[in-house]
């Protein structure tokens, strides 16, 4: 995975150009990623890449969260 391909994904998921996505976005960009987890793991992963615990995640969330795999 690329950063390209993470920004690609990020922005086409973040339809309303926000820059945060929430747990069903952030599923979303991981299936585009080709990343599957179970449901509980997705959960998991999104509640520990919240850094804020606002209920979203930024793009800087996210690539410090798949940069920790």
């Amino acid at each position: 995975m690329t950063v390209e391909s993470l920004l690609t994904a990020f922005r086409t998921i973040d339809v309303q150009d926000n820059g945060r996505l929430d747990l069903v976005g952030f599923t979303l960009v991981l299936d585009e990623l080709g990343l599957t987890w179970s449901k509980a793991e997705t959960q998991e992963r999104f509640e520990r890449a919240d850094i804020n615990h606002d209920g979203y995640i930024t793009l800087d969330e996210l690539q410090a969260m798949l940069d920790a795999l």
